[in-house]
C-alpha cells in the first residue's frame, strides 16, 4: 500500500480546501451563465424586434399608399388647372368649352374623392408611424434591460475568474511542495470522486458525510499512520489524527 508521512497526509487537507474553493467558484460561474432571467429576456427582445419588423413594413406600405394618393391628387389638380386655363381663354367651339366645363366638374368631384383617400392614407401613415415609434422604444428598453443583466453577469464572472486564477496559483505553489507520488494519488481521487482528501473524524468520513462501519474502522485502525487509507464511500484519502478519534 502507498505510504506518506502523517504530516504530509495532513497537509493534503490544505490542497483540498483550495480544490473545494475552485469547485465552488465553478459552480457559481455555471449558475451565472445559466441565469434564469436570460432566456426570457432574450426571447422578449427577439419577439419585440420581430414585431418591429412587421410595423416597419406597415409604415413602408402606408408611406407608399400615401405617396400614390398624393400623386393622384396632384395629377388631377394639374388636369383641372390645364382645363380651366383653356376654358378661361374662351377660345374654341362652344361645344368644346362645354365639354371642358363638364370635365372640370367631373375632375373636381374626382379630386374631392382622391383628397378623402389621401387624408385616410395620411391618418393611416401617422398611426402606423406612432405604433412603430412605440415599438422601437419598447425594443430599446428591453434591449437595455438585457444588456444590463449581461453586463452584470460578465462583471461577476470577471470577478470569479480573477479569484479562480489566484486560487489556482496558490494551489500550484502548494502542490509543488508535495512528493509527486503522493500528489498523484490525491489527484486521481479528486478527478474520480470529486474529493481528494478528507478527515476521518470520530469514525465519520467528511468526504462522504457517512459514519464508517465497524469493520471499515477496524481495518483502518490496523493500518500504520504512514499507510494511505481511503474512504470506502467517497474514495477520498482519509486523513487521520489521534485528536480526531
Amino acid at each position: 500500500m502507498a505510504k506518506a508521512a502523517p504530516g504530509e497526509q495532513m497537509r493534503l487537507l490544505d490542497v483540498q480546501v483550495l480544490d473545494g474553493k475552485l469547485r465552488a467558484l465553478d459552480v457559481q460561474a455555471k449558475a451565472l451563465k445559466e441565469d434564469p432571467r436570460l432566456p426570457d429576456l432574450h426571447s422578449g427582445v427577439t419577439v419585440a424586434k420581430s414585431d418591429l419588423v412587421v410595423l416597419d413594413t406597415a409604415v413602408s406600405d402606408a408611406q407608399r399608399a400615401l405617396t400614390k394618393a398624393e400623386d393622384d391628387v396632384a395629377a388631377v389638380v394639374t388636369r383641372i388647372n390645364r382645363d380651366e386655363a383653356k376654358l378661361n381663354s374662351g377660345s374654341g367651339l362652344s361645344k368644346d368649352l362645354m365639354a371642358l366645363q363638364s370635365e372640370i366638374e367631373s375632375l373636381t368631384k374626382r379630386r374631392s374623392e382622391l383628397e378623402d383617400t389621401e387624408l385616410e392614407n395620411m391618418e393611416a401613415f401617422e398611426e402606423a408611424t406612432a405604433r412603430q415609434g412605440a415599438q422601437r422604444e419598447l425594443v430599446t428598453q428591453m434591449q437595455s434591460v438585457l444588456d444590463g443583466v449581461v453586463d452584470e453577469i460578465r462583471s461577476k464572472l470577471g470577478g470569479l475568474k480573477m479569484e479562480r486564477d489566484a486560487t489556482l496559483s496558490e494551489r500550484a505553489e502548494l502542490a509543488a511542495t508535495f512528493a509527486p507520488e503522493l500528489l498523484a494519488i490525491y489527484d486521481r481521487s479528486l478527478a474520480k470522486y470529486g474529493v481528494g482528501a478528507a478527515r476521518l473524524f470520530h469514525g465519520k468520513s467528511e468526504g462522504s458525510g457517512m459514519q464508517l462501519s465497524a469493520g471499515d474502522l477496524a481495518d483502518i485502525k490496523k493500518a500504520t499512520p504512514e499507510t494511505i487509507v481511503f474512504c470506502p464511500d467517497s474514495g477520498a484519502i482519509l486523513v487521520r489524527s489521534e485528536e480526531w478519534g
